[in-house]
């Protein structure tokens, strides 16, 4: 299976917590007709099956209207085609959606949209520096569910400051209420040098608690799975059936090709990744060359430790076969330990093992 990234670096605002590869519309040297010129003279250079999934994020894609991202779409399309009932996502802040856009999105050819909702409580939005207010999110879910999208996933994040245990129990429900078939919860990472982290070393605001935290995700994983919701990675839950696929290929180390700055991009034991700098990435494709900023070759070692790394992520776990000796010496005080279980030959974390994976794993690696 091969997959398609498509990034879209544009945002009509910089959220203070975020550190992505994006930049105010109009602050980059790179205008959106400018981006899609780009992408196409990309797309072109580039050979691919058709692809199973595509996924269009960001920045907020939705920014730039329903006519340039279908444009994007149709350049991939001319392309490579599209394989039968290929997942086609685009990443939405809810202040940009209208009814129009979303049927004009579905009429060419997109057919799931992940939502950035983030939170229920007015709070905690102001907080984070998000420009939409809460009732917005809900109304993009519900029109996208009117519109016809067979998917509407909504993006949370747990553990901004000031947020208690009942508002993330409210933005659970509220989200809940509107039936998406996807929800994926991040716990707030604070990122050195942005606007939050700022904020906190000046004493503003208090830092993310680590047991809150905790006990916001152990909630997250009852009221999900009470509402049919399962888990299937570490940060996602979703109905039976309508778990990402793109996402699905990142942690089972398939193929895809990103497009855009900074885009990555991995085939077989071959990664490579584009330009960060927008401004870069545009003028070497007007001078006729290639964008790509670096490539590895990903060895046995890394080959090895990347497939610990992500396959333990899985609600479908590591098969143990993938272990080392000396990793397997160590399985039985993870489990007695209560942190992983044998199901069936592969590795699954418990939920106590869900909330230290990164301890587990780092543990476990030789």
């Amino acid at each position: 299976m091969v997959g398609c990234y498509v990034h879209v670096p544009f945002c009509a605002r910089r959220c203070g917590y975020c550190d992505f590869n994006t930049a105010v519309l109009g602050t980059s040297g790179l205008t959106p007709r400018g981006w899609l010129a780009g992408l196409r003279q990309e797309i072109a250079a580039a050979d691919s099956q058709p692809p199973a999934t595509v996924f269009f994020g960001g920045g907020t894609p939705t920014l730039l209207g329903a006519s340039l991202l279908a444009d994007a779409l149709d350049a991939l399309r001319q392309r490579f085609g599209l394989a039968s009932g290929a997942e086609v996502t685009v990443e939405a802040n809810p202040e940009t959606v209208t009814e129009q856009l979303l049927d004009d999105l579905l009429a060419a050819g997109f057919n799931r949209l992940s939502l950035g909702m983030q939170s229920a409580d007015e709070a905690v939005l102001a907080v984070l520096d998000r420009a939409h207010r809460p009732g917005q999110a809900v109304w993009c879910a519900e029109a996208a569910r009117r519109a016809g999208f067979s998917d509407v996933s909504l993006d949370l994040i747990y553990g901004t400051p000031g947020e208690s245990l009942d508002s993330w129990q409210a933005t659970l429900e509220t989200a809940l209420a509107v039936g998406p078939s996807h929800i994926s919860c991040y716990a707030l990472i604070v990122e050195p040098g942005t606007p939050l982290s700022r904020r906190i070393e000046r004493g503003e605001l208090a830092a993310p608690d680590d047991d809150l935290s905790a006990d916001m995700y152990l909630l997250a994983d009852e009221l999900l799975a009470a509402a049919g919701l399962t888990w299937y990675e570490l940060s996602n839950w979703a109905l039976p059936g309508h778990e990402c696929r793109h996402n699905m290929a990142y942690w089972l180390s398939d193929d895809w090709l990103g497009f855009g700055p900074g885009a990555h991009s991995h085939v077989g034991r071959q990664r490579w990744w584009n330009q960060r700098s927008s401004r870069r990435w545009a003028g070497a494709l007007e001078r006729g060359e290639s964008p790509i900023a670096g490539s590895e070759l990903i060895d046995d070692a890394m080959a090895h430790e990347e497939t610990v790394l992500l396959r333990l992520r899985l609600a479908t776990g590591l098969p143990l076969a993938e272990l080392t000796p000396t990793e397997a010496a160590r399985l039985p005080g993870f489990i007695s330990d209560g942190l992983l279980i044998d199901d069936a030959g592969n590795l699954v974390l418990t939920r106590t093992g869900r909330l230290l994976a990164d301890k587990v794993i780092r543990d476990l690696l030789d």
